[in-house]
């Protein structure tokens, strides 16, 4: 799941995942995205046409010429129902892109607060005849369970316009199941982020690092001063799957990401091998995690998080990894975003630098005029450009303008997202069954904690990957 989605739930929502994130934000990366130059888009889209009767006029509420860049059709009367698993500021802040919506259009729109796995909760309210219209859905194997089941409906012509012109293949891609599209990745999450304390970066005259090996510079220079590198939250499992998927996208490259992704090669393939040699590099040096490896299994991802921003002079780590989900928990200490706390992307370990995401999809579960519209208006500028200004979202299309971002912090990591275009990968253990990529205690997140434990026998580890995931994946659990 997107873990990050979901945690945060934990401390936020929905593109972090929890138990994950605190959890649901996984999020993107980028070689690229460094070296890609970012348009600030001014919302130059014109009506995209989206809701026009017959005669292309009638019946429609037109661009305003007042930021508006999508053309709704007037829905007086009709009545929706969104179900999504956000709650808190979340929640609160796309109900005021729904209220947008319903000014618009006249259609009057209830939220519906899911339970997580929304899968299931859909099933519960499907089974009951009554099923919201519209569901923000949070990986695509939770997409494509929506398909499979029948539950979900192919987006319009009007909705498909919309993301042809404000999202990149590859985000149009991942909402698709068999060739056609089900989905609007309405929210994103960049996962391929490392957090750092700035007042212990500055005691030590650390620099932010742009490739692994001046990473493992910056954390012996951190150590050094007298400070553990990095914090690791090895009680949730999916903070090491993330560590693991950037390493690998970065340094098998995307083609063998994909392959791995969908089991079509094996995890015992020496990709696999030089990643996890690379991650041993970190994993194995018990003085760069706060608490070694025992400490690091015991610690959640929020307390990761909050222990590099607290203690003054002397944090239990310097750096943290994770998604743009982790603002969340920074701002549960009296560390600020921008000062204290501090961003960079990933490092490059390979030739380009990762852009691991995860999301949120809007799939259509009742198909009707009103359901059209309101997955069209999401994969505009519009609504996105609403949410964005309220802090706390991301959003991959491409059109809503960089300063929509309340601070420099998350307009860079917007901006890394962007750039990304389609070198940016979906999260791995969120594309695989859940047995496998999704379960406390099971599959790939118990694997990589023995690994953090004892990250020397390799091969070991590969092997005991491979065979969790052949079962799962053989039987689509």
């Amino acid at each position: 799941m997107d873990r990050a989605l979901r945690t945060h739930r934990s401390p936020n929502h929905s593109t972090h995942r929890s138990p994950r994130a605190a959890q649901n934000h996984r999020s993107p990366r980028a070689a690229q995205a460094a070296a890609a130059v970012f348009v600030v888009g001014a919302l130059a889209l014109t009506a995209c046409g989206g809701g026009k009767d017959k005669n292309g006029n009638d019946g429609t509420s037109s661009p305003s010429g007042s930021g508006d860049t999508v053309t709704l059709p007037k829905l007086d009367g009709a009545s929706l129902e969104v179900a999504a698993v956000w709650t808190g500021d979340e929640q609160k802040n796309f109900k005021k892109v729904l209220a947008e919506f319903e000014k618009r259009t006249g259609a009057k729109v209830t939220f519906v607060a899911a339970q997580d796995p929304i899968i299931n909760f859909l099933g519960s309210k499907i089974a009951g005849g009554q099923p919201p219209d519209v569901a923000l859905l949070p990986q695509p194997g939770a997409i494509k369970q929506a398909v499979d089941k029948k539950w979900a409906k192919p987006l319009g012509p009007e909705a498909l316009a919309e993301l042809a012109k404000n999202y990149s293949q590859g985000w149009q891609d991942i909402g698709k199941v068999g060739g056609k599209q089900y989905g609007v990745y309405y929210k994103a999450a960049n996962k391929s982020l490392i957090w750092y304390n700035a007042k212990v970066f500055e005691n030590a005259g650390a620099k932010e690092p742009g490739t692994w090996q001046d990473l493992l510079t910056t954390a012996q220079t951190v150590y050094d001063s007298g400070v553990t590198p990095f914090s690791v939250g090895g009680a949730d499992g999916w903070t090491l799957t993330d560590w693991f998927e950037n390493v690998y996208l970065s340094q098998a490259g995307p083609e063998k990401y994909d392959q791995l992704s969908q089991h079509k090669i094996k995890w015992t393939d020496p990709s696999v091998k030089q990643a996890l040699t690379t991650l041993a590099g970190i994993w194995g040096k018990k003085n760069y995690i706060a608490g070694g490896a025992k400490g690091a299994l015991q610690t959640e991802f929020p307390g990761s998080v909050t222990q590099t921003f607290t203690g003054g002079d002397q944090p239990k780590a310097g750096m943290v990894f994770e998604g743009d989900f982790a603002q969340v928990n920074i701002g549960e200490t009296k560390a600020q975003v921008g000062t204290d706390a501090k961003v960079f992307p990933f490092p490059a370990v390979g030739g380009t630098a990762p852009v691991v995401s995860g999301g949120d999809a809007a799939v259509i579960l009742k198909d009707s005029k009103a359901a059209q519209a309101l997955a069209t208006f999401l994969a505009s500028p519009d609504a996105a450009t609403i949410q964005a200004k309220l802090g706390g979202y991301l959003s991959p299309n491409k059109n809503v303008p960089n300063s929509a971002y309340p601070n420099p912090v998350q307009q860079k990591i917007a901006k890394s997202l962007i750039a990304s275009g389609d070198d940016f990968r979906f999260d791995m253990s969120d594309q695989a069954p859940q047995a496998f990529g999704g379960t406390p205690g099971k599959g790939e997140w118990k694997d990589l904690q023995d690994f953090l434990k004892n990250p020397t026998d390799v091969a070991a580890t590969q092997a005991t990957l491979e065979k969790d995931a052949a079962a799962a994946y053989g039987s689509g659990s």
